[in-house]
């Protein structure tokens, strides 16, 4: 974390305040930005939260999208952003950990953050084009080697899904070329369109086309079926061990006093776990999460170190 005269004016009077500062919070509306375009699981996610907090805090939350270079415009501008609970970003793991892991010359990491919670965790759908003639993990791969660099597959430059992509290219020997878009909601239209053939994606965002029939589902990327899938077979039935999914976490910036981060915690883990929300994440095959600040701290450290040993094992090379 970077000091300058104009943080330490900013935290002064946070940290001289201390409790008596998270009593008053929030005073005016609080701004979630969103490093992606609508429609995507962390827009979704965002637009299901917000609300609950106005309701609750009688302040508005305003839920902005900044989407642009793969995320890195919205992390960039909630790690500048005062850290006086304010502004809070809801990202992914693509764009929180997996691409400063891939370019370390990104200009942020997760030391520039302080986490409130990590919200909901979902396994990859692996889904197709309805044109595209496979209905098992078997059939797509032995398409992709009947015809090498033919299919295209569908993700964000990079996260998660580009990940699962290359982890399931990498043990499979297949080939494919990769068509990258603006996050999960391009990706989805990608497919739909018939512009791309295939893609991993978070349940969450890629369950609704797959009930309306505009994705044919594959297998799930998770350690075995889901409960809200029990017929659509896990992608480890084919290849043993095999496992991606997607999370999305809620940040403050870096410097954020505990008191108020501990106070959005305690309100969003809440709402997390209230019967009727936990019951619409998981009928769409997202798991809340809710951890406390430090344990979130923890997990995304471990993330970003098995991702490292997956780049690293596979030996991929940004473009």
């Amino acid at each position: 974390m970077r000091f300058s005269l104009r943080w330490l004016l900013v935290l002064a009077p946070l940290l001289l305040c201390g409790g008596t500062l998270a009593q008053g919070y929030p005073s005016r509306p609080i701004r979630i930005v969103v490093p992606f375009p609508p429609g995507g699981t962390s827009d979704i996610l965002s637009r299901l939260i917000g609300p609950r907090l106005t309701e609750k805090w009688g302040q508005p939350v305003i839920v902005e999208s900044r989407p642009g270079a793969a995320g890195a415009i919205a992390m960039e501008l909630t790690a500048k952003s005062p850290p006086d609970g304010y502004t809070l970003v809801l990202t992914d793991v693509g764009t929180l950990v997996i691409l400063p892991v891939l370019y370390p010359k990104t200009t942020y990491g997760i030391q520039d953050f302080a986490p409130v919670t990590t919200i909901s965790f979902s396994p990859h759908l692996l889904c197709v084009h309805p044109n595209v003639p496979v209905s098992t993990v078997p059939q797509l791969i032995a398409l992709a080697k009947k015809r090498p660099g033919a299919l295209n597959y569908a993700s964000s430059p990079a996260g998660a899904p580009y990940l699962a992509g290359l982890q399931f290219a990498h043990r499979t020997g297949i080939k494919w070329e990769y068509i990258t878009g603006r996050g999960g909601a391009q990706s989805i239209m990608d497919v739909m369109t018939g512009q791309a053939d295939v893609l991993f994606n978070g349940m969450l965002a890629t369950l609704p086309p797959v009930k309306s029939g505009k994705l044919r589902l594959i297998a799930v990327s998770g350690e075995k079926r889901h409960s809200s899938l029990p017929d659509t077979p896990a992608v480890a039935e084919s290849l043993p061990g095999f496992l991606t999914g997607s999370w999305q976490g809620l940040l403050a910036p870096a410097g954020t006093p505990p008191e108020l981060v501990a106070r959005l915690h305690a309100e969003v883990a809440r709402i997390l776990h209230s019967p009727d929300m936990k019951e619409r994440l998981q009928a769409q095959g997202a798991d809340p999460m809710g951890p406390p600040p430090a344990e979130a701290a923890k997990f995304l450290r471990d993330e970003r170190d098995r991702f490292t040993k997956l780049v690293r094992e596979t030996g991929y090379k940004p473009q």
